[in-house]
């Protein structure tokens, strides 16, 4: 759950930092002297005003009344109740730290996710101790950051101590070992290592499918991960075989949300539903269904069932996200493709769905 300051504000206010002779603060991002001050919060410092702001958008906006009581000492903190009240509000902290830097990154705003993620992983480290396997997540989250603005020499430092909380862990769950897999898979695959990535990306799927199910759209994002490898390596059949799994798997499971969604719209006509998808993850999963529908587009042979496919599911995807727009504009554009194909199974559906964001218009995303 997500934590809001209790005033409402564009940016933090900061006041020059005076202390006592021998006193030192450092830097909320960098770790350097401090020479500001937070003025709402005042336990939170840094070197100047542009690591100030940066912190702010990416996170100290949520968190900052809640730092107070973890870093203001009080009789009540050093007592054994304090202390376990303490740690409740750092994990508290570690888990909103957490679904920032996981929106952030989805968005694809990689240099806003860094501030939430560097708390992450140093509120984890307070409340787990240095190398635990409790640190994995924070240390992809960090890895993930820094991958997207090409800062690859700590992207490998962050990866190889996750890689060895996780060695010195045996009981580690799937999932944990899905996500490292994952990660180091990118890794390889930005450093040009794709045997490396593939291999990787291989381990990615065996895990996802034990935690999540083959048939997940959680594991088929490592399909979509090796395909791109394969395609990079030339090897376009072996990339649009596994693309077609990615797009016949998010079809499957948002047919299955429209049908609900139509359920529920008949059941109270008059009821508003809220987006079936999040802004984050509809960024995200149009980032990898629009490379598949334009694979397919460039493709010399062109498969239009599959580009049917493909653009269903993102007429499907953005209706259900309320752009009614873009449910349009790829609705046509599953008609078109799925007409060149006598008798085609999915045209019904398509004319049905576009039909229904005639009669059924929402406000345009933002």
């Amino acid at each position: 759950m997500e934590a809001e300051p209790q005033d409402v504000r564009t940016t933090s206010k900061i006041i020059p930092l005076a202390l006592p002779k021998g006193t030192e603060k450092l830097c909320e991002l960098c770790q350097r002297r401090a020479h500001l001050q937070c003025n709402w919060c005042r336990v939170t410092f840094y070197c100047d005003a542009e690591h100030q702001q940066a912190d702010w958008i990416g996170i100290h906006q949520r968190i900052c009344q809640l730092l107070l009581p973890i870093r203001t000492p009080t009789l009540f903190s050093l007592q054994r109740a304090g202390r376990i009240e303490i740690q409740l509000k750092k994990a508290e902290l570690i888990e909103i730290c957490r679904l920032v830097a996981e929106s952030k990154l989805s968005e694809g705003k990689h240099q806003e996710a860094m501030p939430a993620a560097q708390f992450c992983l140093r509120c984890s480290i307070d409340v787990h101790g240095p190398s635990t396997v409790q640190l994995v997540p924070a240390y992809l989250l960090l890895a993930d950051a820094n991958m997207g603005i090409g800062n690859l020499a700590l992207v490998a430092e962050l990866l190889s101590q996750a890689e060895w909380a996780v060695l010195k862990s045996p009981e580690c769950g799937h999932a944990v070992h899905h996500k490292l897999h994952r990660s180091l898979g990118r890794l390889h695959t930005a450093t040009g290592n794709l045997e490396e990535a593939l291999l990787n990306f291989a381990n990615d799927i065996y895990f996802a499918s034990e935690e999540y199910g083959l048939d997940s759209t959680v594991t088929c994002r490592g399909y979509f991960l090796m395909a791109e490898v394969f395609a990079k390596q030339g090897k376009m059949p072996v990339a649009r075989s596994l693309y077609s799994e990615v797009a016949q798997t998010w079809h499957s499971h948002l047919a299955k949300v429209l049908k609900t969604h139509i359920k529920n719209v008949q059941k109270n006509p008059n009821l508003l539903l809220e987006p079936s998808f999040d802004k984050a993850h509809l960024v995200e999963v149009d980032g990898m269904l629009g490379t598949i529908l334009e694979f397919e587009q460039n493709n010399s042979r062109k498969d239009s069932a599959q580009i049917a496919l493909v653009a269903h599911c993102l007429a499907m995807l953005w209706f259900l996200g309320r752009d009614d727009l873009k449910a349009l504009g790829f609705g046509s554009t599953a008609l078109q493709a799925s007409q060149l194909i006598p008798n085609h199974d999915l045209t019904e559906s398509i004319q049905s769905l576009l039909q229904l964001v005639q009669t059924e218009p929402h406000p345009r995303c933002d």
